[in-house]
């Protein structure tokens, strides 16, 4: 029987843009240092140190990756590392995340599951491992209700998504099979034009009439509707039990060969960041806006952040049934060949943590290390 999930549904929107390929890197490389100025480090001479004296934790700056924006916020990952001191990274898609992982620029990244797929296939089930889910929902298809008022109007339109073999790529590339339409994976062209933009531009994208739509995580899919954008489908109701993965923790086999323990006490930071999460929906909202206005230079206003905070729900389970089909959108949509995912994930220390704080432990579908 799956393990159940942490319950309480929260927006964390975000750029959830986690790709399959890890072939296009933003223009910005890796990503961009993080500025925890203002964060709760808990770092003291006094700390005591584990085996490593860092560890590099990649995200996204999308309320999607809230575990990360609040639990280094917060301090309450950093608590747990005692000396060892959080460096963050940020990234606009998981494919540049990946290529970071790869290169060892980070040591753990919150992402989702088409670049966690791609980049364990890619490395032959050497490179990486999934630790822990994060978050559940939180993607929208957002549309110009003058232009598009049912879902068979986007036929020759022109829809958005974060970029090529991002998650949402995939996942729209698959709706549009569904429908029995044709489009190209590679170059976006067909029956609908999908348009791989940015999700910091898109919304300026949108108003300026270059595009007609976009399927996109939070908090982008409020922006555009703070814009006049209509929601015209939830991706949860898609999905059975309205739940889905959308991001993931992972980890460097390398790093969680070397570093057990530090690998274990990010673990206990997010389980508690999690909590806290659920436990403080408020203040966890406000904290999480806090943590992107450090990030982009400006918190989101309150219309674009209720909607986008409530779309979301924040979990430990990593939803393995729910990967394990977008694996398949991926192979469908031509952009991976069918992957081998046995080992996928490794929960044996997150179901310890889980198990002694008197949580629920969880499943990984039969995909976890033997």
């Amino acid at each position: 029987m799956p393990a159940p999930r942490s319950t309480v549904r929260r927006g964390l929107a975000a750029v959830a843009a986690l790709p399959l390929l890890a072939l296009a890197a933003t223009a910005c490389g890796y990503g961009s240092e993080a500025k925890d100025d203002d964060a709760k480090t808990n770092v003291s001479a006094g700390g005591k140190k584990l085996s490593s004296d860092t560890v590099k934790i990649g995200y996204f700056p999308n309320l999607t990756h809230a575990t990360a924006l609040v639990g280094i916020q917060e301090g309450t990952i950093q608590k747990e590392l005692g000396g060892t001191k959080v460096e963050s990274t940020t990234f606009n898609a998981g494919p540049s995340e990946i290529e970071a992982l790869n290169a060892g620029s980070i040591d753990i990244g919150f992402i989702g599951p088409s670049p966690s797929i791609n980049g364990y296939s890619k490395s032959q089930g050497k490179g990486l491992r999934i630790i822990s889910g994060s978050a559940s929902g939180g993607v929208k298809l957002v549309v110009n209700p003058d232009k598009i008022k049912t879902l068979d109007d986007l036929k020759g339109k022109k829809i958005a998504t974060p970029q090529l073999g991002n998650t949402q790529d995939v996942a729209f590339l698959n709706w549009i099979s569904e429908k029995g339409w044709k489009v190209d994976a590679q170059s976006g062209k067909g029956d609908v034009s999908v348009v791989r933009s940015d999700n910091k531009v898109t919304p300026d994208a949108y108003k300026s009439g270059d595009l007609d739509g976009a399927w996109v995580p939070e908090p982008t899919a409020s922006k555009l509707v703070s814009e006049g954008a209509k929601v015209l489908l939830d991706e949860k109701d898609l999905w059975p039990d309205k739940k889905f993965v959308i991001t993931n923790i992972i980890v460097s086999q390398k790093f969680l060969d070397e570093h057990p323990d530090v690998v274990e006490a990010v673990l206990k930071g997010s389980v508690s960041t999690n909590k806290w999460i659920n436990a403080n929906p408020d203040e966890a909202k406000a904290s999480a806006n806090k943590a992107l206005e450090k990030l982009s230079g400006k918190p989101l206003p309150q219309e674009i952040l209720d909607p986008a905070w409530e779309s979301i729900e924040i979990t430990d389970d990593p939803l393995a049934e729910t990967l394990k089909t977008q694996a398949g959108y991926s192979v469908k949509s031509g952009l991976l060949e069918k992957p081998n995912l046995q080992g996928i994930y490794d929960l044996g220390p997150l179901n310890k943590i889980l198990k002694a704080e008197g949580l629920p432990e969880v499943a990984d579908a039969g995909l976890g290390v033997k």
